[in-house]
């Protein structure tokens, strides 16, 4: 079982920057890969970032890319989202996930075994 747990989300001025942080529950995080996704009302839920469970190679939508960084601290079982130069359009919920036991990520969200509660980034124009 891994219980997954956002935070950073706010309201920001377009332009501005967040950084989004996911907690970790279980001995599984190490082992994981892990996505970023995120869901505006009335719209699909969209992959936005993947990291590999050694860190080492990461991926993006097009819509993020050059501006959203993901990253991860294996020893504090979090994962993080650096969004910079941040877009009306980027306004959302914001969910971490774990593909618990795969070294890859996907970008369809199917393919993720756990899922955090989500956090909501409000960017004002």
């Amino acid at each position: 079982q891994v219980q997954l747990v956002e935070s950073g989300g706010r309201l920001v001025q377009a332009g501005g920057s967040l950084r989004l942080s996911c907690a970790a529950s279980g001995r599984t995080f190490s082992q994981s890969a892990m996505g970023w996704f995120r869901q505006a009302p009335g719209k699909e839920r969209e992959f936005i970032a993947g990291i590999t469970w050694s860190g080492g190679i990461t991926g993006y939508a097009d819509s993020v890319k050059g501006r959203f960084t993901i990253s991860r601290d294996n020893a504090k079982s979090t994962v993080f989202l650096q969004m910079n130069s941040l877009k009306p359009e980027d306004t959302a919920v914001y969910y971490c996930a774990a593909m618990t036991g795969s070294y890859y990520y996907t970008r369809v969200p199917g393919g993720y075994d756990y899922w955090g509660q989500g956090t909501q980034v409000t960017v004002s124009s």
